[in-house]
């Protein structure tokens, strides 16, 4: 167990706010007294397979209170998930199944455990409790707040300001976020600054329930590559923990040189030190060292080299990567020996959706063997080997069929 203040003060290091410090340093201190671990809890709701390096900013702060000798609850919220965190959101968020759910966590732990020691983390589902719950104990959680506190909510004053409809069942998500610090009897909770609402609902119940409230630790928000939103796979703007080191890297390439500290500081395990050597380096070799460093974090220092060398010669020397994804075109989308071009570029796995593709095509940014094709009506004929390139990243040889 790490008795310094040194430990306590690398816990704390780049949070927004902590409700409060002085309960926190008092329950770190008891923990170090009776060698008794805090229980550092983070709430996840797996609505998607996919981690991305957004998540992973709660998740490095879960292993910093790790490698301080403490305990990791880890709330694989399958329940919360049906319901859906309406934070941030101007709309209802579509629900997902109980099925759906599951299968994701199971992918979300995968790589979850690229950062967390599993040794010291306690994984729970909160469906584990909300399952045994009867109607009448719906009722009474929902006794537990007001729909005027719940009006507080900046994003819920929004909708309800602009008259955009609001589902009770979206009052019902902060209760159940709230309800599972009681369950865990958790001393702290981890979550970014979108979350304090619901983590300081967490310490009212609890007060409620007769126990100690948790602290709330809150984190600032990774900014995605676009560098004006949040992180998120629905924006577009996100880079997965998993995704294939050259598609990382590049990716990393591509942030806005005004992120960069964040990111160094959010996603990095360097010092401060480390961190301003980097930066006072040329915007873009102090980006190629911030992809390197990700690569190497989660794929290898072997892979983090290739990466660089693969970046160097698409991007800086325009040449094609040596090795690429192939693309097989289905028979029938060759009508008459062609294809549409939208519909290769969907088809091809370069493109988020239609309306991605015409965009890309309509921005010059499609290229068939070094022609380009501008004109969204087009149709393409194809020959076996010729390389689809979609964007400066994107590549593909394309197969025709046998």
């Amino acid at each position: 167990m790490a008795t310094d203040d040194a430990a306590l003060s690398e816990v704390t290091r780049g949070a927004v706010s902590v409700e409060t410090a002085e309960e926190l340093r008092r329950k770190w201190e008891r923990s170090r007294r009776s060698g008794t671990p805090l229980r550092v809890k983070l709430g996840v709701d797996p609505t998607s397979a996919r981690l991305h390096l957004g998540f992973t900013v709660p998740l490095r702060k879960l292993r910093q209170f790790q490698d301080a000798g403490h305990l990791a609850v880890l709330i694989i919220g399958d329940y919360t998930a049906c319901v859906g965190d309406p934070t941030g959101r101007n709309q209802t968020r579509p629900t997902l199944t109980l099925e759906e759910v599951r299968r994701n966590a199971e992918n979300y732990l995968e790589q979850a455990w690229r950062v967390l020691d599993r040794d010291r983390t306690e994984v729970v589902r909160n469906g584990d409790w909300f399952s045994k719950l009867s109607f009448l104990d719906v009722i009474e959680l929902c006794s537990r707040t007001t729909v005027a506190r719940q009006l507080e909510r900046d994003d819920f004053a929004k909708r309800f300001a602009a008259g955009t409809p609001i589902s009770l069942h979206e009052f019902i998500y902060p209760l159940m976020q709230a309800r599972d610090s009681v369950e865990v009897r958790a001393d702290v909770e981890l979550g970014g600054t979108d979350q304090t609402f619901n983590l300081l609902l967490g310490r009212d119940l609890m007060r409620q329930a007769g126990l100690e409230p948790q602290v709330c630790l809150t984190l600032p928000l990774l900014v995605g590559t676009d560098g004006v939103q949040k992180m998120s796979k629905s924006y577009g703007n996100d880079i997965g923990v998993a995704e294939a080191p050259n598609e990382m890297y590049g990716k990393v390439m591509s942030i806005p040189d005004a992120a960069m500290r964040d990111w160094f500081l959010l996603v990095t395990d360097l010092s401060l030190p480390a961190i301003e050597v980097e930066l006072a380096r040329s915007p873009r070799d102090a980006k190629a060292a911030l992809a390197g460093h990700l690569v190497r974090m989660y794929h290898g220092g072997s892979a983090a080299q290739t990466a660089a060398a693969h970046f160097d010669r698409v991007f800086r020397d325009r040449e094609e990567p040596e090795v690429m994804e192939e693309h097989a075109i289905a028979p029938e989308m060759l009508g008459d020996g062609s294809i549409g071009i939208v519909d290769l570029v969907m088809a091809s796995g370069l493109a988020q959706g239609r309306n991605d593709a015409r965009r890309k095509i309509e921005g010059g940014g499609v290229t068939i063997d070094g022609a380009r094709i501008d004109d969204v009506h087009a149709r393409a004929s194809i020959a076996d080997g010729q390389v689809l390139r979609v964007g400066k990243k994107g590549f593909r040889r394309l197969r025709l069929p046998r």
